[in-house]
């Protein structure tokens, strides 16, 4: 508890004081949408209340771009390292050392994106196994924290997590299941990323109720940007684009579910972020 009470006061350094300090844990920040504009939209960030971002790394090119970038700012940039589902056919045997290089950049502060996705089968299934059980254990060899996706495969992650033994910690990124796999996710110790779908009224209300039985210290909070653009964001944003500075809307939302001040919110789950990713020692300085 201490430890925490202290990560949120040197986190208080970092920002303007006119926002809550908050960390985006999920951004896609090398996707070629942010070419053109990458240097205004960390201004954008920043000037949001957002004192730190972890660009996420999804494929071998991507986890390599994503550290390059982090190394470009680490007061404020870390990456993750990883293989999506999407891409599990590129991670070979042969390519298991380029991945594990990465993973021993000191900028990256987790292993992932990995996991699985059955809902769009871009890589076969046997594939996408096999790249998690590689991930887990590059992860687990380094202690890294792991960065983890699922969609439409709820049945077989549980499994290849619990058949990976005692992992380091976990964050289920981009959480969209319901409150029965949040429960078992949070049984197993994982932690939870919620993103802008809790502001999708067509698909994401649900998850209004199950943010609610979510403990403060295993919660955090990612835009997933480019993707998932808040839907409740007043006045509408003239792009599609979602990016770091519209993070305090679903921080908005997440506390208004929850019954508690933005604040608070912004407190815990920036403390909880600071510990998951063992940050504290770029808010010392």
């Amino acid at each position: 508890m201490l430890q925490d009470e202290a990560a949120k006061r040197r986190v208080q350094r970092y920002h303007s004081g006119m926002h809550s300090p908050l960390i985006d844990i999920g951004i896609n920040l090398t996707h070629d949408s942010f070419d053109g504009d990458r240097t205004a939209v960390l201004a954008r960030a920043r000037a949001a209340g957002l004192v730190h971002l972890v660009i996420t790394g999804a494929s071998l090119d991507g986890a390599e771009q994503a550290a390059a970038l982090a190394r470009t700012d680490p007061a404020f940039l870390s990456a993750t390292a990883g293989v999506h589902p999407h891409h599990a056919s590129e991670l070979t045997r042969a390519q298991l050392p380029r991945l594990a290089a990465v993973l021993d950049d000191p900028r990256v502060r987790a292993a992932g994106e990995c996991g699985l996705d059955y809902f769009r089968d871009y890589a076969p299934r046997a594939d996408q196994r096999q790249a998690f059980e590689w991930q887990l254990e590059l992860a687990r060899a380094r202690q890294l924290p792991v960065f983890l996706h699922q969609r439409e495969a709820h049945a077989d992650f549980v499994a290849v997590l619990k058949a990976a033994g005692p992992l380091p910690p976990c964050v289920a990124h981009c959480f969209t299941g319901t409150r029965a796999e949040a429960e078992t996710y949070l049984e197993m110790g994982l932690w939870i990323g919620i993103t802008g779908w809790i502001c999708d009224e067509r698909r994401g209300a649900h998850l209004l109720e199950v943010v609610r039985h979510i403990p403060a210290d295993r919660l955090m909070l990612e835009t997933d940007g480019p993707y998932l653009l808040p839907r409740t964001l007043q006045p509408k944003p003239a792009s599609r684009r979602n990016e770091p500075a519209f993070l305090p809307e679903v921080a908005r939302v997440v506390a208004a579910a929850r019954g508690e001040s933005i604040a608070a919110l912004a407190a815990s789950s920036t403390a909880t972020a600071t510990h998951f990713f063992g940050l504290n020692a770029l808010f010392q300085s």
